[in-house]
């Protein structure tokens, strides 16, 4: 069926699917398209928006762009990487800026411009950066909408052809002005609205039910809001007794989760699930491994082996069965799903038995386009119940990738790198708390993955230490906005760490090394003692509610092998791919703090104050 669309060309962004979210969400149709496709695939597009992307638009390795598609007749709004080709289409230069930005910057409007794409916004705003390279001077016809501390052409305009560039990320939610933005340009375009969530859900069920023909399903239940969603959907589509959920005790959940998660099950009216424990033989799977990436790959394909035993045991006829998963687009982009992005971190949803069943047809994947908040609200729209729908993300392979392993020796490499860390932030000019001063500030050696630019980057963390109390206590800043300012200015500035950690605790006489540790069940039952502190304080807050999700990692930096040092990572988000870190209440903390301190195998404690970008969610 015709249907008006704006089209967002995918450069290869993480935020380029995002794009087209919001203006799905703003309620107009839009598509991804590859930048190289053919002029015919822009049948009744009314806009085209040029995405970001990981790349540099004069190497060697740029994505293919049909430059013809800047002399069709519609509106073109360029981001980020965008900006960059809008203005090279018309003979401007981009290259290196002096200084790069990463995170929160002020956009100025040039009060001498008017600009319909900023129409109905105020003339300062908060906007959301990525980037290394700028336009350096603008193209023919264009002029400056706007400007930031360290980029003169911020927002640019060529009324006459309805050209507009932004260096900025307006579909992230820390620009919080971007859904105007792109309502402006809806409205530039000439779009009507023809996009709502009935729409959305209608064309799920009536995928799934042509993919699956007569075939069933049987759908990977990890009990998380994703996989919950899509089993429901499956069985809205196909009935119970044409689907089954199989939910396998993976040896990584958390305390006591895979009887709560039955029992949510049942409580929901649930009754074609199915519990399998395999957690001796995913032990086995990662037994020894230090490789964060060969951790994944080894937990998503030990899911295919143990899947395979249940349809043997269960005496399923593998020819009637197709395998579903609760993916999420953001999965997809993370592992370099799309034609040119860059590998963030390789999900188990992606690695290589799943890419083949996907390539032979017999993947289903309900959520495979949508984000995590659009999810929740077809949750809630298919009647689940807030305790299912509202719990944070846990994802399949669950507590083994917040285990960081190591075979306590360090390479050539990893040493030369994290002396000049901590050069790096021994030399930092921090700016200035109201309340405290930094007492030390060092990295810690332990790498952990992070995104910049649209890169995946292996760096390490900043500490910052503030003023020791007694029993191995430290204070921190009462002022979370100083503490964001100053982990901003240490990523943005440093070339070796991508994360800044407040240290909360250390016990005293201890001196911290890396060990030797692996993802063992040992490990991993200290790290479910101290997580399960953190969420029942979480719960009894009603802080749970207000953050989006919360990851306790477990390093191999302490006094002996047989104990650990653990990081506190609550992180704010809406969509997964941008976060802040949750500021949460100095006595809720404190309380937490407290209690982690008097569990006697941990030797230092932290709180992860770093955003997305530059840091992940995780540290694998």
């Amino acid at each position: 069926m015709s249907r008006a669309k704006i089209a967002v060309l995918d450069f290869g962004s993480q935020y380029a699917h995002l794009i087209a979210k919001r203006f799905r969400m703003l309620g107009y149709y839009s598509e991804i398209l590859l930048p190289s496709a053919p002029l015919e695939s822009f049948k009744d597009v009314k806009g085209i928006v040029f995405s970001g992307g990981p790349s540099s638009v004069y190497e060697d390795n740029a994505p293919e762009f049909n430059s013809a598609i800047l002399d069709l007749d519609v509106p073109v709004l360029g981001l980020c990487y965008g900006h960059y080709i809008v203005q090279l289409g018309y003979n401007g230069t981009v290259g290196k800026a002096q200084t790069g930005e990463f995170g929160f910057a002020r956009l100025n409007l040039n009060p001498a411009v008017s600009s319909p794409l900023f129409k109905g916004i105020q003339g300062e705003q908060q906007v959301w950066m990525s980037h290394q390279d700028g336009v350096l001077k603008l193209g023919e016809g264009f002029e400056q909408v706007g400007s930031t501390k360290d980029c003169p052409f911020a927002a640019t305009q060529n009324l006459a052809k309805k050209r507009f560039s932004l260096q900025f990320h307006c579909e992230v939610k820390d620009t919080p002005c971007g859904n105007q933005i792109f309502q402006n340009f809806a409205d530039i375009c000439g779009m009507e609205k023809n996009w709502d969530q009935d729409t959305v859900l209608e064309h799920i069920i009536s995928s799934i039910q042509q993919q699956a023909g007569s075939r069933k399903v049987l759908l990977f239940l990890s009990g998380g809001v994703d996989s919950t969603v899509a089993f429901t959907l499956l069985n809205k589509a196909l009935g119970q007794e044409r689907v089954l959920g199989l939910h396998i005790d993976n040896g990584f959940m958390r305390k006591n989760e895979s009887a709560r998660i039955a029992e949510q099950y049942h409580t929901a009216g649930f009754k074609n699930f199915i519990v399998e424990d395999a957690s001796e033989s995913f032990l086995k799977a990662v037994e020894g491994l230090t490789d964060p990436q060969k951790k994944r790959m080894a937990v998503g394909e030990n899911f295919i082996t143990v899947r395979n035993k249940v349809v043997e045991k269960q005496h399923l006829n593998e020819d009637e069965w197709l395998l579903a998963q609760g993916t999420l687009y953001p999965d997809i982009i993370e592992s370099g799903g799309t034609k040119n992005s860059n590998v963030i971190k390789t999900h188990h949803n992606r690695v290589a038995g799943i890419q083949n069943l996907i390539e032979k047809g017999l993947i289903i994947e309900p959520l495979k386009d949508l984000y995590k908040d659009e999810v929740r609200k077809i949750g809630k729209k298919l009647g689940l119940s807030d305790e299912l729908v509202m719990r944070h993300p846990f994802p399949g392979p669950g507590l083994s990738i917040n285990v960081l392993c190591s075979d306590g020796r360090p390479s050539a490499k990893d040493n030369e790198e994290y002396e000049l860390a901590c050069k790096e932030i021994a030399g930092a000019q921090l700016p200035l708390f109201s309340s405290d001063t930094v007492k030390e500030q060092y990295a810690l050696p332990v790498r952990s993955v992070g995104v910049q630019g649209d890169f995946r980057t292996y760096r390490f963390p900043a500490v910052l230490s503030f003023t020791q109390l007694k029993d191995g206590f430290y204070s921190y800043p009462q002022n979370w906005s100083e503490t964001e300012r100053t982990s901003s200015a240490i990523t943005n500035g440093s070339t070796y760490i991508n994360r800044t950690l407040l240290r909360l605790y250390q016990r005293p006489g201890v001196q911290l090394a890396v060990q030797e540790g692996y993802c063992t069940k040992a490990r991993l039952d200290q790290l479910r003692e101290v997580d399960n502190i953190v969420l029942t304080e979480l719960h009894r807050t009603g802080w749970y509610e207000k953050i989006f999700q919360h990851l306790t990692i477990d390093l191999p930096w302490a006094s002996a092998a047989d104990r650990a040092s653990f990081v506190l990572r609550p992180v704010v988000s809406e969509d997964v791919m941008t976060a802040r870190f949750a500021w949460l209440p100095q006595d809720v903390l404190n309380r937490i703090v407290q209690q982690i301190a008097e569990l006697p195998f941990v030797d230092a404690l932290y709180y992860d104050a770093t955003n997305k970008p530059p840091a992940t969610f995780g540290w694998e």
